[in-house]
């Protein structure tokens, strides 16, 4: 079985999506709705919210890294303004964001 294409590519901003989800998720709530940019592409691998359900995590999913700025994580963020948090995020979880709102303090 081949690996699915990743949709994103290195540089690309994305917003992870803010559903509600019931049961195993391997997308931490403090980054849901948030939005970061791409900076590595780990691979495709079995979705692990099937696997913990004993199904066969299919299809796979593209893992992306993803950072954030930790002030657009923490509202009263003191810290330095090019502090950041990277992140494992499945495929299905992120969305595209423009190029216009692509702000240069995302870059890596």
């Amino acid at each position: 079985m081949s690996a699915p294409a990743p949709r994103f590519r290195i540089g690309d901003v994305v917003r992870v999506d803010s559903r509600m989800a019931l049961g195993h998720c391997r997308t931490p709530f403090f980054l849901r709705g948030k939005t970061g940019v791409i900076v590595g592409i780990q691979g495709a691998f079995h979705d692990p919210e099937k696997l913990a359900y004993h199904k066969p995590g299919l299809p796979r999913q593209v893992l992306y890294k993803v950072r954030f700025k930790q002030s657009d994580l923490w509202p009263n963020y003191r810290g330095k303004p090019h502090d950041h948090l990277e992140a494992d995020i499945y495929e299905h979880w992120l969305m595209r964001i423009s190029a216009e709102a692509r702000s240069d303090s995302h870059a890596a």
